[in-house]
């Protein structure tokens, strides 16, 4: 039967070995950057924590709202009672007889129980109302300071992301650089061997390799940190992320007026909106203080059973209650009225963070809103550059190799070049960071915004390998610095 079955099955053999091949051989693919904000939003420590908060304080209505609720309260005791008598009467005359003293006939050691069962509904209390009232502005509170943690994660979920690419290209760039001044540091010895240049002109070469040479470590060390800055946040170890498209819009934001985005962050920002929760949180702890001074009214029953075999009675006894309590706080010794200056200073300080913070956020939009405006035209401004420096190069270059131009000029050129390259690289990530961040301060950062930015994402995949592993160098023109000058031309 096995061998039947074996046969049966034998043309998808190959095919099995074909998926199978492949499950081991296919890399594994490029997390993007929403995958990595989800899991962010899954992992993330402090967003755990935030959420719990959020869920202690709506408990905590719970808590208040129980005093407006019914109360029922059961205690009882069993007792074993011992009793110890040491004085005595006697009369005076007393006849033949007569005992010279009397002890009681009661018995000395008996066992009681009792047991009381009350209920209580508060009637009127205004302290506990307004306890509630607190409770509940403190979960809108609660509410915005959750949502401005989600937004907080969401634009260091993104920065992470982007620095990584930011530290690959500056890498890739300073590697590039140093190839390219150590192959002018091989040739300015050979030429230097063959008296066609002088020795300083080798130390300038080699001062220039040493110095892209520390640019290139720097570069690797802060690949590093952005990978690990990435873990930090979702709490998972990536070996390879998607990198940003050339073809990535660079656009004024939409819409373009200022004023638009400043509206929004106050109507819409958390941290904004939080703070004027905070208000409402503060004056309700001031009508709690006032109401400390009202009466309280609340009915109640209460029933009371007790039995004991002292004297070997029998039977037991009951009682029962009802009716209504009152309760009028006369004189607290001056604590009611330190509470409602207390929270009277309270509300104040509150007031004046929500407009701290309120002018903060206007501060923050003004400003992200000008950098991202400033970004659009830096971004063509460096790109520009490389162009501009690419052709300074080239002329140095051919200067050089008809002896206008010295070693320096053309070290000085291909630095120019690569630091172009990289600001080019800075100018691009600063723009998408600074957009995200706008609307983060706009209250408008959510996992739809962070959609929008991950569609310019390529699917190249950008992995922890430093640049020396990567055949192919983008850069390899620019190591061909051109022939030196020739004696006697």
């Amino acid at each position: 039967m096995r061998l039947a079955h074996w046969a049966v099955n034998a043309p998808l053999r190959p095919l099995l070995l074909a998926v199978l091949t492949a499950s081991f051989v296919l890399p594994a693919q490029a997390a993007d950057l929403i995958t990595i904000t989800r899991d962010a939003l899954d992992n993330n420590a402090e967003l755990a924590s935030a959420r719990s908060q959020y869920l202690g304080v709506e408990a905590g209505r719970d808590v208040a709202r129980g005093g407006l609720l019914p109360q029922i309260n059961a205690s009882g005791t069993v007792a074993h009672n011992e009793q110890y008598e040491s004085q005595g009467s006697s009369q005076a005359g007393a006849g033949a007889g007569a005992g010279a003293g009397n002890v009681s006939a009661g018995d000395d050691r008996y066992n009681t129980v009792s047991l009381t069962l009350e209920a209580t509904q508060a009637l009127y209390d205004e302290v506990t109302r307004r306890q509630v009232t607190q409770a509940e502005r403190q979960i809108d509170q609660q509410v915005y300071l959750l949502a401005a943690t989600e937004q907080q994660l969401l634009i260091d979920v993104a920065s992470a992301y982007f620095d990584i690419l930011r530290a690959h290209e500056v890498l890739e760039a300073r590697f590039a650089q140093e190839r390219a001044i150590g192959r002018q540091l091989e040739q300015a010895g050979e030429q230097f061997e063959v008296g066609l240049i002088a020795i300083t002109e080798v130390e300038e070469a080699r001062a220039t390799f040493d110095q892209s040479r520390a640019d290139r470590i720097a570069a690797e060390s802060n690949l590093q940190v952005a990978f690990e800055a990435l873990e930090q946040l979702t709490g998972q170890r990536y070996a390879s992320i998607e990198a940003l498209g050339d073809s990535m819009p660079i656009a004024l934001p939409e819409p373009s007026s200022r004023d638009y985005w400043v509206e929004q962050a106050i109507e819409r920002n958390p941290q904004v909106l939080a703070q004027q929760a905070g208000i409402e949180v503060s004056r309700s702890g001031v009508e709690i203080a006032r109401a400390g001074r009202l009466p309280t009214l609340s009915a109640f029953g209460n029933y009371q059973y007790g039995d004991s075999d002292i004297d070997n009675t029998t039977g037991n006894d009951s009682s029962s209650q009802v009716g209504i309590r009152a309760n009028l706080p006369v004189y607290t010794g001056g604590s009611t009225s330190a509470s409602i200056r207390q929270g009277t200073y309270q509300l104040e300080s509150s007031q004046y963070d929500f407009e701290s913070q309120r002018r903060s956020s206007i501060q923050q939009v003004r400003s992200l809103y000008t950098q991202v405006s400033n970004d659009v035209e830096t971004v063509e401004a460096r790109e520009q550059a490389i162009v501009s420096n690419r052709s300074a190069l080239e002329a140095t270059r051919a200067g050089y190799e008809v002896g206008t131009r010295n070693i320096v000029d053309v070290l000085n050129a291909e630095q120019n070049l690569y630091n172009a390259i990289a600001n080019y690289a800075e100018a691009r990530y600063d723009y998408v960071v600074n957009l995200l961040s706008l609307r983060q301060q706009a209250g408008r950062l959510d996992v739809d915004a962070i959609e929008e930015v991950n569609a310019w994402l390529t699917g190249d995949e950008v992995n922890f390998t430093l640049p020396e592993s990567i055949g192919n160098d983008r850069y390899e023109p620019a190591l061909n610095i051109g022939a030196p000058p020739q004696p006697g031309t």
